[in-house]
């Protein structure tokens, strides 16, 4: 699908870091980007988000190059999204709903496919009457997996209807968890979740430590679904390592509500793996983000170390790094070349012990 992008500078210093990975968002949803304007403003326009000026100009940049679609790099109002649809006439997919396409397009396990259709329904919820009916029937596209046709065309009582019913059916999933989350703890085993900046490479370090075999790829979102796997760690024993989805900047709200129960298995972990991209600019930012969401979710307070992955593009060397205190801070990685993962591994027991869960010679009540 031919996409042409609306990309808007609002003086941020981090505008381009901002731009690319939306465009990595886009090509991963399988947009064909045929095009990109770039429109600077000191501050939203109530109407169009941009001036008028700007958005003629998008109109003839999306005539001469063929454009399906208009992917905005930011999130818009129903309104905004309204009045830029009927002035481009082309559908417009904002942010929000670009990930919650990506997410649908990506999501496997049972629990995965009903977070999404619950984030997705919150979402077209407020915007039911920006109806496309001449492009809704051609059903599928950017923006348009998930609920689809049917879905789209209820009314607010019955889309509240289904939200409820998928609140339910993921409040049994978090009780079944729960319930599996306490036999590992009766097991004496400890638990250990990987966190971090999507395509930070968490999946492939789970790989390497676990020899799971998970899905891994060089693209934004490319693990939604928890994967989890028991391994032995001489001098911590059994531990279970879970690889969860990645976070973003900006995550849209509804996603971090419907993931709560995925996000979970992160706040009952006895450690965090925060896995960085060594090798990116932007990794001082991601990190930032990263901490914002975890004490979004109560998860701010668990023992965490920094691991930086992709240390063989960054000129690093593997090595493990101490605080002011004597507590391992940071593991300089690379889990593609399989390198420093003796000192990951060594990390993880010395931390664990230092926790003082019940993973370590603590009897269990």
């Amino acid at each position: 699908m031919k996409a042409l992008i609306i990309s808007v500078d609002l003086g941020d210093l981090d505008y381009q870091a901002h731009a690319e990975e939306f465009a990595m968002l886009a090509k991963g949803a399988g947009a064909d980007i045929v095009g990109t304007i770039v429109a600077r403003r000191s501050r939203p326009d109530a109407a169009y988000f941009i001036g008028s000026g700007k958005l003629q100009e998008a109109a003839m940049a999306a005539d001469a190059a063929g454009a399906d679609i208009i992917l905005f790099d930011q999130p818009l109002s129903p309104a905004q999204q309204r009045n830029i649809e009927r002035t481009l006439n082309r559908r417009v997919v904002d942010r929000v709903a670009l990930i919650l396409d990506i997410f649908a397009l990506r999501a496997k396990s049972h629990e995965g496919k009903l977070q999404v259709e619950l984030a997705q329904l919150q979402h077209l919820s407020t915007r039911l009457t920006r109806m496309w009916t001449h492009l809704e029937r051609q059903r599928g596209g950017i923006g348009m997996r998930g609920p689809g046709e049917a879905q789209l065309e209820m009314d607010r009582r019955m889309i509240g209807a289904k939200v409820r019913l998928l609140k339910e059916r993921l409040a049994r999933v978090q009780r079944q968890r729960t319930t599996q989350r306490r036999a590992r703890s009766r097991g004496d085993t400890l638990s250990v979740s990987l966190v971090g900046y999507t395509n930070a490479g968490k999946s492939t370090l789970f790989n390497a430590l676990t020899r799971a075999g998970a899905y891994a790829a060089d693209q934004l979102f490319a693990t939604l679904d928890t994967t989890t796997r028991r391994i032995w760690i001489e001098g911590a024993g059994q531990v279970v390592i879970s690889d969860t989805v990645g976070f973003i900047r900006d995550l849209p709200p509804t996603l971090i509500a419907a993931f709560r129960a995925t996000l979970e298995e992160t706040v009952q972990a006895d450690l965090l793996l925060h896995v960085v991209d060594a090798a990116s600019p932007q990794r001082e930012e991601q990190i930032a983000e990263v901490e914002k969401v975890l004490a979004d979710i109560g998860a701010d307070e668990i023992p965490t170390i920094l691991v930086y992955n992709k240390i063989d593009l960054a000129g690093y060397e593997p090595r493990v790094e101490r605080n002011e205190h004597g507590t391992i801070a940071r593991v300089f990685v690379s889990a593609s070349e399989r390198l420093g993962l003796d000192g990951l591994r060594g990390a993880i027991v010395e931390s664990g012990q230092i926790a003082g869960n019940n993973a370590f010679n603590v009897e269990n009540i």
